[in-house]
């Protein structure tokens, strides 16, 4: 059947709620109204005010609720609302969320999950539309989980919940409407797994979350120039897959990171740093990367100039030395007649 995105994780849940008791819900708007994108429509109503409820606006005591209650056996799921409203709760995510069971010595373990609704797409102001996955991969002790598909939305969600360590749920909002033919419940791959979403020998371009959309399009566009484009997507940030990433580069030999995320010290720039790494001399170019710039979220209007676009992606695959002929975007005033004998 075709699921959305936003009906697959209601389901995950849904279907989490019933199978232990111990799974609660709780955050701003997420009880009577079912959440502002209704991802949790229905719950209370179905599972009663004690196990899906509304909160304070306070994002700092949303969290050390959660701490409690995890550390008292429950299974708090937590919401966020938008990303950036997760900032006030970065202190208590960062010095007790992550940093539990290395403190008791593995004797205290925080089984909860942190839902972020994130990145841009939708239109909206810029602390509606920030994409913080960097400060969360960058925190020891926390997994990082970006789903891109519907099926895999479901498949995750339900093995964050069963996890006995705390979780970063990225949600990206673009791609709540996002429909997939799936038959629910559904299981994909475990955490670390990265999925190769089209396959392809020329170049690899590894992405995560909202951006594996603009990536295929750029790879089918690619393709009526001649290159043929493997499309890998993450999955999870942490645990990150280094071998099937590897795997993927040492096969095709070319590689552009795409992210929507500014690009400076972000998820990109470790994606790129590992792939340059492990696959030097498997490359036959450097490794590139599209991301959003280092500026805060544009307003509305001004929203598709911050995201990589299928334009973007076409010019860093075209700058791949093709031709044997070095790339010298960000080369020195001279570079050019050095290599090319003035010819510029």
């Amino acid at each position: 059947m075709s699921v959305t995105m936003a009906q697959a994780l209601n389901q995950a849940l849904r279907d989490a709620m019933t199978a232990d008791e111990k799974v609660l819900v709780f955050g701003e708007d997420v009880g009577t109204l079912g959440g502002v994108f209704r991802i949790t429509d229905g719950l209370t109503r179905d599972f009663g005010e004690d196990r899906c409820f509304d909160t304070p606006l306070a994002e700092a005591g949303i969290m050390g609720f959660a701490i409690g209650l995890a550390m008292e056996g429950f299974r708090p799921v937590v919401e966020m609302q938008f990303d950036a409203f997760g900032y006030p709760a970065f202190e208590q995510v960062v010095s007790h969320v992550a940093k539990m069971r290395n403190r008791t010595r593995g004797s205290v373990s925080l089984p909860m999950v942190i839902r972020v609704p994130y990145a841009g797409g939708i239109g909206g102001v810029e602390h509606h539309c920030d994409s913080s996955e960097g400060y969360y991969a960058h925190t020891p002790g926390l997994k990082v989980v970006a789903p891109a598909t519907p099926a895999d939305a479901y498949s995750l969600l339900r093995e964050a919940i069963a996890e006995d360590d705390p979780v970063v749920f990225m949600e990206p909002k673009v791609s709540y409407w996002a429909k997939e033919e799936v038959e629910l419940p559904v299981q994909r791959e475990p955490f670390g797994t990265a999925a190769v979403r089209r396959q392809g020998s020329d170049v690899t371009l590894v992405t995560y979350g909202p951006q594996l959309k603009t990536c295929l399009q750029a790879a089918e566009a690619a393709a009526d120039l001649g290159y043929d484009v493997e499309v890998v997507d993450l999955r999870t940030i942490v645990p990150f897959d280094d071998a099937g990433v590897v795997e993927s580069v040492r096969r095709t030999g070319r590689c552009v990171v795409v992210s929507e995320a500014q690009g400076f010290a972000g998820v990109a720039a470790e994606v790129a740093a590992r792939v340059q790494e492990r696959c030097f001399h498997s490359l036959a170019a450097p490794v590139l990367r599209v991301t959003g710039f280092d500026i805060p979220f544009p307003p509305p209007k001004l929203e598709h100039t911050q995201l990589p676009s299928v334009d973007r992606v076409l010019d860093a695959i075209e700058r791949l030395q093709w031709d044997d002929q070095p790339d010298l975007t960000h080369a020195g005033p001279t570079a050019g007649a050095a290599t090319t004998g003035g010819a510029r």
